[in-house]
């Protein structure tokens, strides 16, 4: 008998119908005779609408009572498949995150697991039950509870099926798989029937929506093999896996991109040390990710600081870095929403040739200017204007041939 984790996104759950199907798959699963662990998002778009509730009330949320909210999206979706479960004559029993418990830190909004206490689940899947879980949250020391930020959910079926030793841990979505771009965009765009963690990663970190990074680094960091698939159909998905055929694949594996960027550009600041501490420091302290960082020359004992947030931070960072900007005598601070990232991701390409020329030279052939750049052994990411990323993408998809389905396993049968 195996351990199987299933985890459904919103869109799966998104009607009352759709959780029927949903049930109806994992009720198949668990009569093929295995222990099966459900992990559920709220319903598509409930999520939002419950943040969208507390900011009505105010522009900036106490972060622990938005958890609060938030997190009882997830209760309704548990509490409904269960239902369904049950009523299939399938035993189900729910659990909220605390719960089971799901331990997390206390950074409320973008909360980390600690550590998964099991005793729970594997009591219910002894009784015979299917353990529906709600994904996204857990609790703090205090009792509070905590949730894990946007796609936490896979985080939590990832997590769990680590904690378990489950056999795998599938993540069912709207799309069926991972594709070498966004096939919205990348009309062309051909599935990955395997990808790499380190990929995937880069990938997911880079915006691909397909998979929360967090997950994916605790698959790789706990040997849990993921495999995204569709729960629409019933139709071959991707594997996130250790992959021994890496070096054998084309260098460019796929195109990430992001429209959830805000560039901040901070005017002749002081070129004197400690003064990047000062900027940066305050934002690391309220959790605020800096992504892309350049500084440009300093002239006449100035220079110009410019970096990336995600754009739902940028009101909390502008109040952090207001009165930095006035005390140390900053001339101004710019802010600018209107721009996006893309990357291309594979294994090795820094440590092949011509990879960011051809990357430089398809933009630029397209009329795509580049604002900024930064690399990694295995991706190179520019940030350009946001009306020019269809463009981009479409043009880079071109130029490294991800229109190609892969025939790296034939080849090497050969």
């Amino acid at each position: 008998m195996a351990l199987i984790v299933q985890k459904y996104g919103g869109t799966s759950v998104g009607t009352v119908e759709k959780i029927k199907n949903v049930a109806k798959r994992v009720a198949r699963t668990k009569a093929e005779g295995n222990d099966v662990v459900v992990v559920v998002s709220a319903m598509s778009g409930e999520t939002n609408r419950l943040l969208g509730l507390a900011h009505q009330i105010s522009d900036i949320p106490n972060e622990r009572e938005l958890d609060v909210v938030a997190a009882t999206g997830e209760q309704v979706t548990i509490g409904l498949l269960a239902i369904a479960l049950t009523e299939m004559g399938c035993k189900a029993k729910s659990f909220c995150g605390f719960q089971i418990p799901v331990l997390t830190d206390a950074a409320y909004v973008k909360a980390r697991i600690r550590q998964i206490r099991g005793e729970t689940i594997t009591q219910a899947l002894k009784e015979g039950h299917v353990a529906v879980v709600a994904g996204f949250q857990g609790i703090d020391d205090s009792g509070s509870i905590t949730t894990l930020g946007r796609g936490g959910s896979d985080t939590s079926a990832v997590a769990l099926a680590a904690a378990l030793q489950a056999e795998r841990c599938d993540i069912y979505t709207d799309v069926d798989g991972v594709y070498t771009a966004d096939p919205r965009i990348a009309l062309d765009a051909t599935q990955l029937p395997v990808i790499g963690y380190e990929e995937m990663m880069e990938l997911a970190n880079q915006g691909a929506q397909v998979m929360q990074v967090r997950a994916v680094e605790l698959g790789w960091v706990n040997d849990v093999v993921i495999e995204v698939l569709s729960s629409f159909e019933d139709a071959p998905g991707t594997l996130i896996k250790e992959d021994p055929l890496v070096e054998q694949r084309n260098k460019v594996r796929g195109l990430a991109h992001d429209r959830n960027v805000a560039k901040i550009t901070l005017v002749e600041v002081p070129d004197r040390p400690g003064v990047a501490a000062l900027v940066f420091e305050p934002l690391a302290a309220e959790g605020i990710n800096v992504d892309m960082i350049v500084q440009n020359i300093g002239h006449r004992g100035a220079t110009d600081l410019s970096f990336t947030i995600s754009q739902v931070e940028l009101a909390r960072a502008k109040r952090l870095l207001e009165p930095i900007v006035r005390d140390l005598g900053f001339r101004e601070i710019t802010t600018d929403t209107s721009v996006a990232k893309v990357s291309i991701v594979g294994a090795g390409i820094q440590n092949a040739p011509g990879y960011a020329a051809r990357m430089f030279r398809t933009l630029a052939d397209a009329g795509v200017n580049i604002e900024m750049i930064s690399t990694s052994e295995i991706r190179i990411t520019t940030i350009i204007a946001e009306d020019a990323l269809e463009t981009a993408l479409q043009a880079l998809h071109a130029a490294f041939e991800l229109e190609r389905p892969e025939t790296v396993e034939a080849a090497a049968a050969g």
